[in-house]
């Protein structure tokens, strides 16, 4: 399958994310000549385990626990565990099998939502990160997928020229932020170079923990 880069805003300090952000970065995509497609959607979950009175020693279960559904496998589920560099692909019924079980409780969970635009051999999807059942802005995402690829090491460079392009672009609207690419290191989580949804789940899970550190630090000098 091609190969995506899953991008988060990172605003200057000082400065939250807003709507008017979002709504400028869509035009920005729509100025370099992309073509709005539809709309895209993606799921995160952040699970805790439900503990019984035998069970009270939490250490033994993980805490940085997310699941994740993707549009583009609407039929699978996908699990992340950071800290041990776990990633699992499920079906998407595992779900109602945890529900049922109640070995785990959804904690938080947060919808990315936007449009989707196609500009050559790429795909853009850039969304928001709302909270389910609130319409409270807590991030704004990027997807940049290349469609020729799907070779991770192959497609990077072109990824990267395009990347850059991109955030030259966007730098002539003078936002108060920039988006960042953070890179997980897939073979870490028995990943290959063939891109996979598993290694979109993963990228999903490195920039949620990036934007709850910056919201952390925000909070801290607020403080």
């Amino acid at each position: 399958m091609p190969i995506k880069w899953v991008l988060h805003w990172q605003p200057n300090a000082g400065t939250t994310v807003n709507t008017q952000i979002l709504t400028e970065v869509s035009q920005c995509v729509e100025s370099i000549n992309g073509v709005k497609e539809g709309r895209w959607k993606a799921t995160l979950s952040f699970y805790k385990p439900m503990l019984r009175v035998e069970q009270a020693n939490a250490l033994e279960f993980p805490r940085d626990f997310l699941g994740i559904s993707l549009q583009e496998q609407p039929n699978k589920y996908y699990f992340v565990i950071r800290g041990q560099r776990l990633i699992l692909e499920a079906e998407s019924s595992i779900q109602t099998i945890m529900e049922k079980l109640q070995s785990y409780k959804t904690r938080v969970a947060l919808n990315f939502e936007g449009f989707q635009y196609q500009l050559g051999d790429f795909q853009l999807r850039v969304g928001k990160v709302v909270p389910i059942h609130s319409e409270s802005l807590r991030g704004i995402v990027m997807e940049m997928e290349y469609l020729p690829i799907s070779s991770w090491e192959k497609s990077h460079q072109i990824v990267g020229e395009f990347f850059d392009i991109w955030q030259e672009a966007l730098a002539k609207r003078s936002l108060p932020g920039h988006f960042v690419h953070i890179e997980p290191i897939f073979s870490e989580f028995g990943l290959s170079d063939q891109y996979t949804s598993q290694h979109t789940a993963v990228q999903y899970a490195s920039i949620m923990a990036q934007m709850i550190a910056t919201a952390q630090s925000a909070q801290a000098v607020r403080n």
